[in-house]
């Protein structure tokens, strides 16, 4: 089984480059890669499962109960956050902000009176093998691709032949790269998560 998942994730990663290059081969010069593209949407769409994911997990172990349902929140949050052109479209300007202030006050209201398990909760996350692959997607997200996707790099190297689409594609590819990994850590929980819940209702019974 573990072979066949290694392979599901290995052409699930090759398959996300792939969705990521089609805007260019269908594109050409044209392309973008800007807020209403495949490779946004792939962020999205893998930022808002990967919530359901942690959130589900969370109900399937006590002990990760915690951690889960807090990493949850953030991708939560990282979805509207990726979704703020929309929202700021047709809803009001702005509004990412205010959903996430909400999603804040509502992860508040969960931890009051739990905050002394916060800790154990997270270093229990801390021993499952999901936790690498999860700081791993989650660095290469907030840094790895704001670092490489920096201006001041990409027209030092390019100098007068600088253009913005090049800086926008290895920025906006890695983004989702980091995605992909922390989807797959999501995964990864929920099926460790199914193996305990079974191994302990076998012990009970």
């Amino acid at each position: 089984m573990f072979i066949l998942r290694g392979l599901v994730y290995l052409f699930a990663v090759a398959g996300v480059a792939q969705l990521i290059s089609l805007e260019g081969y269908q594109s050409l010069t044209a392309a973008e890669y800007s807020e209403q593209t495949l490779t946004e949407h792939l962020q999205d769409f893998m930022s808002f499962f990967s919530c359901m994911l942690f959130l589900y997990a969370a109900r399937l172990d006590a002990k990760l109960n915690i951690a889960a349902t807090l990493l949850g929140a953030l991708l939560a949050m990282m979805f509207v956050r990726e979704s703020d052109s929309l929202l700021d479209q047709y809803v009001f300007d702005g509004a990412w902000q205010s959903i996430v202030s909400i999603i804040f006050i509502c992860v508040l209201i969960f931890l009051w009176g739990r905050f002394s398990s916060i800790y154990a909760s997270l270093k229990e996350y801390s021993l499952q093998s999901s936790f690498g692959t999860f700081l791993a997607g989650f660095v290469t997200i907030l840094a790895f691709s704001r670092l490489m996707g920096r201006s001041s790099f990409w027209q030092a190297v390019m100098g007068d032949s600088y253009m913005r689409l090049v800086k926008n594609i290895v920025e906006e590819g890695i983004e989702t790269l980091g995605y992909t990994l922390i989807l797959i850590s999501a995964i990864e929980l929920v099926i460790a998560c199914r193996r305990r819940s079974k191994l302990a209702k076998i012990e009970h019974n």
